[in-house]
This record gives structure tokens, sequence and C-alpha cells, in this order.
């Protein structure tokens, strides 16, 4: 075999490193995406379709999860039946942790069901409307407790609460 001068050098390992690193890089977007599916990430490509569950189904299977210690399942559970992001779900998670009504809390408005009948209009202490709760924990002597529930539950602004405490 002839002698290989440096261009020849580089023009045959080009033709082989080339390939191989297209090679590579297709296996690593197919492992990220099967491994993307495996953990439910919504949207992912051959991610398990659910069927919703009812808000109240929901609203059980996210309490009973954050009662149990598990937080991350139950943030990982909102996003899988939401379009929740990241900080979203936790956000929500929080406040249900907190002992705030899941389908309370802002984040929620837009998957709130429709029906009457479902949405919830208890808090987590089940003590009837926003109006009659906020009214128990001022005359308790909670005010900032009362204000931090109307922010939670309406998406006020602080000083919008505060008024609407005051009101009351």
């Amino acid at each position: 075999m002839p002698n290989l001068g440096p261009t020849e050098l580089l023009i045959i390992l080009l033709l082989v490193v080339i390939p191989l690193v297209l090679v590579v890089t297709a296996v690593r977007r197919s492992s990220r995406r099967s491994s993307a599916a495996s953990y439910g990430a919504p949207g992912a490509p051959g991610a398990p379709v659910k069927a919703a569950p009812a808000p109240g189904d929901l609203r059980e299977l996210v309490t009973r999860l954050i009662r149990q210690g598990k937080k991350i399942e139950a943030i990982r559970e909102l996003r899988r039946h939401t379009s929740l992001g990241l900080a979203e779900a936790k956000a929500v998670a929080d406040a249900v942790d907190a002992g705030h009504d899941m389908w309370g809390h802002p984040l929620m408005a837009r998957f709130r069901p429709a029906n009457p009948m479902i949405t919830p209009v208890a808090g987590a202490n089940g003590a009837g409307d926003l109006a009659s709760r906020v009214r128990a924990l001022k005359a308790a002597g909670r005010a900032e407790q009362a204000v931090h529930l109307v922010r939670g539950e309406t998406g006020m602004g602080e000083r919008e609460a505060v008024l609407f405490v005051e009101a009351l």
C-alpha cells in the first residue's frame, strides 16, 4: 500500500468519524425519548396516554400522595393530568400540603370542573364558602392567614386581599 499523506489520512478519519458521531447522536436522542416516556413526562413522544381522572379523583389522589409524604409523585400526577409545568405543579402541591383546596389554587383555574356540583366550594376545613371561612379566621384573630387564604383562592394581589378581608 502506498504511503498516505496527512491529507489522505484526514479524509479517511472524517469518513469514519462523521458517521460514528451521527449514530451516537441518534442513539442518545432515542434513549432520552424513551426515558422521558417511562417517567410519564407530559408531552413526551411515546408517553402513555391516560384518561383524565374525574376532578374529585384527582384531588383525592394528590391529597393522598401528599399526606403519605410522596410530594414528588403528587407533582408528577398533577403534571400528567394537566398541562402544568414543574414549578406550577410544585406550587399547587405546596398549597395542598399547606391545607388548601387544590381546585381553589389560581393555577388550577383553567382545569376546574365545569359542573358546579363537583366544583369544591369548601376549603380544606370544609367550613363553607370563602367569605365565611375568612370571617371565621378574622374572628379568631388570624387576619394574616385570612389574607393568605383569599390570595391563594382568588389570585388577588396583597392590597386587594387585605381590602377584601377588612371589608368583611
